[in-house]
């Protein structure tokens, strides 16, 4: 993060170097790859005079680190965790290998803050300058600043924990079907081959990890929460179903990496695509689940849909399975073997989409 002190006092105002980015021209601070052999600072260094044009001092301890999601002109949307290197600059080059590619300008910080799309970055800005730190080292928990403004006791708090409340379920429902949505999505690209298989890979794993974060909070937050919108029962169950589908995406990623499965047949091909729709299907569903009396009849199209779905899908598994045996159990029986394994993933991940459905079902046949 380049950045530049105006005048020699503790208090003196600090501004940052942001540059824009060559495809979507967002404020981003410069960033890259390490190149082998070299250290992480350095590299940073190398990377803020080719992007921004700037010279300095890097210091080899990073300030922090954040999460941002890269789209790749593959279409894989890939997740990067990024070190954050102080790089006092002190000289500005009139020309630098990226200038026709970028703009670069001087913010305060907290211009830089509210510039950038990363919140995790936009706190590290803030707290880089002396006062900013100061004010972010004395953040409080949200439980202790209420305590301070109404004077509530720790007693009092406690029994507030246990009126009772519904919970964030459904953003949470809503948040894991953003991962499955993302993870359908790579499933279908990965099984159009090309070199982008291996990112789409990599984008399943990733996907399934947020879904795993969402219903650990699911799970927390049912034996938390006093009244749910729906029988504890049908939310883990729910959740359970869609995270069974996303798991299935890792199972079948995993397959192709291990295998090194580079070209696919037409029946998985047409797999992909099913799942690929489901998973927008089930996206559509989640938030008519904040209403269910008024959206009923919206969610039994939906799930209608699904179910037809998978009764297609198992057309074609059949077909496809058929068809491989045909091709390769008498030739190539390892081959046999490897296609016997995806569709056996695919398979489950569209059953997974099924039992989705019919706990959507369950919800609208109680609720509705």
């Amino acid at each position: 993060m380049p950045y530049r002190t105006r005048g020699s006092a503790i208090s003196a105002p600090v501004s940052v170097l942001l540059v824009t980015s060559r495809e979507t021209k967002r404020w981003v601070i410069p960033k890259g790859n390490p190149e082998a052999g070299m250290t992480p600072h350095l590299a940073a260094a190398l990377e803020a005079e080719e992007e921004a044009g700037v010279r300095g001092a890097v210091c080899p301890v990073p300030l922090g680190s954040y999460r941002y999601r890269k789209r790749r002109k593959t279409g894989a949307s890939l997740m990067f965790d990024v070190d954050v290197f102080p790089l006092a600059v002190q000289q500005e080059l009139p020309e630098w290998k990226e200038d026709s590619q970028r703009e670069r300008r001087w913010f305060s910080l907290d211009e830089a803050a509210k510039a950038v799309e990363e919140s995790d970055l936009a706190d590290l800005i803030r707290s880089f300058g002396a006062s900013e730190f100061n004010r972010a080292a004395r953040r409080k928990t949200m439980l202790s600043a209420i305590s301070d403004k109404t004077r509530v006791t720790s007693m009092f708090a406690w029994f507030q924990r246990l009126l009772p409340s519904q919970g964030n379920f459904f953003d949470l429902f809503e948040a894991h079907a953003v991962a499955v949505v993302a993870a359908a999505n790579a499933i279908g690209r990965a099984f159009e081959g090309g070199s982008a298989l291996a990112e789409n890979i990599r984008e399943i794993d990733e996907r399934e990890g947020e879904a795993d974060d969402v219903i650990r909070e699911v799970l927390t937050t049912v034996r938390r929460t006093f009244l749910t919108p729906f029988d504890r029962g049908a939310i883990t169950s729910l959740i359970g179903s869609m995270d069974n589908a996303i798991d299935e995406m890792q199972s079948a990623a995993r397959a192709i990496d291990i295998y090194e499965v580079g070209q696919f047949e037409p029946g998985m091909r047409d797999i992909a695509g099913i799942i690929v729709d489901a998973a927008r299907l089930t996206a559509e569903a989640m938030p008519l689940l904040r209403d269910v009396g008024r959206n009923g009849a919206r969610l039994h199209e939906l799930t209608g849909r699904l179910v037809r779905m998978e009764s297609h899908a198992d057309e074609v598994h059949a077909a496809g399975l058929k068809r491989a045996f045909q091709d390769y159990a008498k030739s190539d029986s390892v081959r046999f073997m490897v296609c016997r394994e995806i569709y056996k993933h695919l398979e489950r991940i569209v059953d997974a989409f099924e039992d989705v459905a019919n706990e959507i079902d369950g919800l609208v046949i109680d609720h509705a």
